[in-house]
């Protein structure tokens, strides 16, 4: 297995390449995902990227490729999005994995007991669980039936990130037991909600524990009117509104939510820190995922400088649907000089009539479409020959852009291969 390369922290503008992009895209060392998937020593894969780059198909790709070559997977994703059920033929996703159906050595070829799961993060149901399983049954029952809980395991920022947490670290755990995975494929969100992944125990931790609530519940500690008169000073700025959202009893739920959820809180907090031990690990591989496109690849860029900082292991970058044309020696240029002089034979009145005919429009109309499609395949190589100039310890692979969408298990193979494919 090639080792596990750490981005290097990048400036705000990164270097221009001093070659063709080919030529710089060929110096950047290959991402051997194939050799990353099948060595049992990698336990856990973060795919990560910016919104639309196609992380969820790549996420799922390599589940499924892994899983039909000796792996037992599980994907986990956090994306709202059901692309990843309907690629995988399931009808639907939950918080509870799911086999998928079909998965064997006879379509990869290779290796034999592998097996493929899919989930997809209920953050909520993910807080329920956490509470069920760490507080007595009156206790727990106390907390989910508050409104003040209710409102933060549904919609505060950053419970996603920070169930997401829990829910890898719950799956490594079961696989630990059991043995039913050896591998964990996590889907993150988009890639500022995926840095949110790296904060989230640090983030609602901060919440729990911060001087906002400590205020709120300081009348249940201080006690008498001494403690309303504390909680009046330093809130009333801000009751009106968080009534209008939490309802009229917001005092009561917050000091009676508190209450409840001290003696769980350091629990909280051990397991945000051993997950994020593990996210550190050598087991746990980072994948950054971009299109070739300017900010997605920006994003990619600022994505690998701080796992750099966090000190995260990161594998390499995908860069997903890059435009590739099928005769790479006809350049742009060419194909447009063509296009031209056909349509000036057309229109010339002393042409021979063969010449005006329909099978020349549509060789016109062919070349024309080629060298758009080739302008777009060399700004692409452009744009990845920069990132490489700016990282060039980084490994890459690219996909190739598929010509439909990705909706079923060929589709996801057809993926698997190009990122596993040297």
């Amino acid at each position: 297995m090639p080792p596990r390369t750490r981005a290097r922290k990048t400036t705000s503008a990164a270097p221009a390449a001093s070659s063709s992009a080919s030529a710089s895209a060929a110096a950047a060392p290959r991402l051997d995902l194939a050799a990353l998937l099948t060595d049992p020593a990698t336990r856990i894969v973060v795919c990560c990227g910016a919104g639309g780059v196609g992380k969820t198909t790549t996420a799922a790709a390599l589940g499924l490729w892994a899983a039909e070559h000796g792996r037992r997977v599980v994907v986990l994703t956090i994306d709202p999005a059901r692309r990843l059920a309907q690629s995988l033929g399931l009808t639907e996703l939950d918080n509870t994995p799911r086999p998928v159906a079909g998965i064997g050595s006879d379509a990869a070829g290779g290796g034999a007991g592998g097996s493929l799961d899919a989930m997809m993060l209920d953050m909520k149901r993910t807080f329920d669980e956490v509470v069920e399983q760490h507080a007595t049954p009156e206790k727990a029952a106390q907390i989910l039936a508050n409104p003040f809980y209710q409102a933060v395991s549904s919609s505060f920022a950053g419970t996603q990130e920070y169930m997401a947490m829990e829910k890898l670290g719950q799956l490594r755990a079961e696989a630990g037991r059991d043995g039913r995975w050896d591998l964990i494929v996590v889907d993150t969100p988009p890639s500022r909600s995926a840095l949110d992944f790296l904060d989230a125990p640090k983030r609602l931790g901060s919440f729990l524990d911060g001087r906002f609530i400590r205020l709120l519940s300081a009348p249940a500690k201080a006690g008498g009117r001494a403690g309303f008169k504390v909680f009046s000073v330093g809130v009333n700025v801000v009751t009106g509104t968080l009534s209008k959202v939490l309802g009229g009893q917001l005092l009561q739920d917050v000091q009676t939510f508190v209450a409840a959820l001290d003696t769980m809180f350091g629990g909280f907090r051990e397991r945000a820190d051993q997950t994020y031990a593990l996210l550190k690990d050598s087991e746990t591989a980072f994948v950054v995922v971009a299109a070739p496109e300017r900010d997605a690849l920006r994003e990619a860029s600022f994505f690998a400088g701080r796992l750099d900082e966090e000190g995260m292991p990161l594998a390499g970058l995908v860069v997903n649907r890059i435009q590739r044309v099928a005769a790479p020696s006809l350049t742009a240029a060419r194909a447009l000089a063509g296009a031209e002089q056909l349509a000036d034979a057309q229109t010339d009145p002393q042409a021979d009539p063969q010449t005006r005919s329909t099978t020349a429009a549509t060789t016109e109309g062919l070349l024309r479409l080629h060298a758009a499609l080739a302008e777009t395949a060399a700004r692409q190589e452009r744009l990845a020959a920069r990132f490489t100039a700016g990282h060039p310890g980084i490994p890459v692979v690219e996909v190739p852009a598929s010509a439909q969408d990705i909706h079923d298990l060929d589709g996801l193979r057809a993926v698997g291969t190009a990122l596993t494919t040297p």
